[in-house]
């Protein structure tokens, strides 16, 4: 089992920057990909970024540009990042970290079976 905690969402304007972290712990084997998703009010979720074991990153064409994922492996948790700028009011949504273990990519947003709660992020023009 893996434990996903994100943090660092909140109020901001339109053109502004924030962080997300989000640390996992638990059985980190099942945290080789880690990405992140976003769901606005009445649509479905998406996936925003992606990192895989070799730090190969993958964005969705909306954030391209403007979102850096990262991540950082501890001795018992991982820690992993999304650095938001430039944002807009279309950015507003949860945003939740998710992982799976290693099953030879990392690109399939439907392999990610471990959530975390998720944040607020809220963009105002």
């Amino acid at each position: 089992q893996v434990q996903l905690v994100e943090s660092g969402g909140g109020s901001v304007q339109a053109g502004d920057s924030l962080r997300l972290s989000c640390e996992a712990s638990g059985d980190l084997h099942n945290t080789a990909c880690m990405a992140w998703f976003r769901q606005a009010p009445g649509k479905e979720r998406e996936g925003v970024a992606l990192i895989d074991p070799y730090g190969g990153t993958d964005y969705a064409d909306p954030v391209k540009g403007r979102f850096t994922i990262s991540k950082r492996n501890a001795k018992s948790t991982v820690d992993l990042y999304l650095q938001m700028s430039t944002l807009k009011p279309e950015d507003t949504a949860m945003y939740s970290c998710a992982a799976h273990k290693w099953a030879g990519s990392c690109d399939r947003w439907d392999w990610y079976n471990y959530w975390g709660q998720g944040t607020q992020v809220t963009v105002s023009s």
